[in-house]
């Protein structure tokens, strides 16, 4: 399935242009990008364990991905979200907590929080995306970090940004 984006110049202003998946970006544009921590009443957050056949193959990290043409930032992570664990969220319940341009992959990449108590029962896995999923604490994520284990696009944590990783 071919997926689209929308391109935005510098200012994060969305133009009239659309961009397929797997093409350069022009100079200039950007699209949009999300990572979605999801945390339980414990403190700890839901991580996902990556496809063998993806980029960082086996590796942790939160759920994100691309937001697709007509979304906004906050729907795409909802879908993504969706599409990858199987969990609906409340758009009401998220909170943006960090928004930055990264000119190295241009984008503007936006880090969402949202809370839930969902159990491995709830979770739908998407095969071709997530072959894992498990609650950790913020030091089983460092650990993961340290370890060469977490997907190394995922800049900040949700707990100290801070302190960029």
């Amino acid at each position: 399935m071919v997926e689209l984006w929308d391109l935005y110049n510098e200012n994060r202003e969305k133009t009239t242009l659309q961009h397929q998946r797997g093409n350069p970006i022009p100079s200039g544009l950007y699209h949009l990008v999300v990572s979605i921590w999801i945390k339980n009443q414990d403190g700890n957050y839901l991580m996902s364990q990556r496809h063998p056949d993806k980029p960082y193959p086996k590796c942790w990290e939160c759920t994100g991905g691309s937001v697709l043409l007509g979304e906004t930032s906050l729907q795409g992570a909802l879908r993504e979200v969706k599409e990858e664990l199987g969990i609906d969220l409340e758009a009401s319940a998220g909170q943006l907590l960090h928004s930055e341009r990264r000119e190295k992959n241009q984008d503007f990449y936006d880090v969402w929080l949202f809370h839930s108590n969902a159990t491995p029962y709830d979770l739908v896995l998407q095969k071709e995306e997530v072959i894992n999923a498990k609650w950790m604490s913020e030091h089983e994520i460092k650990n993961l970090f340290y370890n060469g284990c977490l997907h190394p696009l995922l800049n900040y944590l949700p707990w100290d940004f801070s302190n960029p990783i």
